[in-house]
């Protein structure tokens, strides 16, 4: 898990160098087609003897993997890659909300919610200056994030390994082909470098190590480790895009990192049959 938010952080702090050059559709497209290809190279899925629900969990999470993906990348032409993550993060955040049973899950939750509120600079900044386009964007992204978490430990439980993921990438791709068929003209050798390193980054590793993360973990406790998320694109968007963060956003990251902390403990000291349920 752990790993995966390493990867996709620092696939996307590259992507924002990209998004310039081809736009966000563009973007999405070189990512998902160098993804989808590797993907079904290693893994060869199955396409016969899947039932109709397979089917239809599998069309549901490629959709909202390419949509995701798509709507974030839009935030990233509005917003810094920090800003962009942490107000994406309050669909997730909603899911582990939703989804607690337990007064920790609770106390964690609002203590992300604030460190959301303090990294993202909403109380310093304007309503009249905030970027707007960037800020739906970002959260249209968090809404099909959401989606992809619930969905993404469906497909797990109806294809074997990384199957489902495999034929997701497929139906990704092709929702979202016709956004980023106009940038064909600008796609040079060092933007389809760039798009390999992306989807390596940003789609086969995260994807492939969340897939088999949410076999082992509860919906809210995934949920809730997400909140390292703008942490790690702070450090990614510092390494690679030289963003700094101020003490207000340093505090805010605290709280965040604070409450992944809190729910990891939970996940750990899971009695033996629930661990073996999940």
């Amino acid at each position: 898990m752990l790993a995966g938010i390493v990867s996709v952080q620092f696939g996307g702090a590259l992507a924002a160098t990209l998004v310039p050059a081809v736009g966000a559709g563009g973007s999405v497209v070189i990512r998902l087609l160098f993804a989808t290809a590797l993907l079904l190279l290693v893994v060869r899925p199955r396409w016969r003897g899947h039932s109709r629900r397979a089917w239809t969990t599998v069309a549901a999470f490629g959709v909202a993997l390419g949509l995701m993906n798509f709507a974030f990348y839009g935030s990233l032409a509005h917003l810094p890659i920090g800003v962009a993550v942490t107000i994406e993060f309050i669909g997730p955040l909603s899911l582990a909300a939703a989804l607690s049973r337990r007064v920790l899950d609770g106390v964690a939750v609002l203590a992300a919610a604030g460190g959301v509120v303090l990294i993202s600079e909403a109380l310093d900044v304007p309503l009249a200056e905030l970027e707007w386009t960037g800020i739906l964007l970002a959260l249209t992204a968090g809404g099909f994030w959401a989606a992809y978490i619930v969905l993404s430990g469906r497909t797990g439980a109806e294809f074997p390994k990384l199957e489902g993921l495999a034929l997701a990438m497929v139906f990704a791709t092709v929702v979202t082909l016709p956004f980023g068929l106009g940038s064909v003209a600008s796609w040079t050798p060092e933007v389809l470098a760039k798009g390999f390193g992306i989807a390596v980054l940003s789609s086969v590793l995260p994807y492939s190590l969340e897939l088999l993360a949410l076999r082992r973990l509860r919906a809210q406790v995934f949920g809730i480790l997400l909140s390292l998320e703008p942490a790690a694109a702070a450090l990614a968007g510092l390494l690679v895009l030289g963003q700094r963060l101020h003490p207000t956003q340093l505090l805010g990251m605290g709280l965040v990192v604070a409450a992944s902390a809190l729910v990891l403990g939970l996940g750990a000291r899971k009695d033996p049959a629930e661990s073996a349920a999940t």
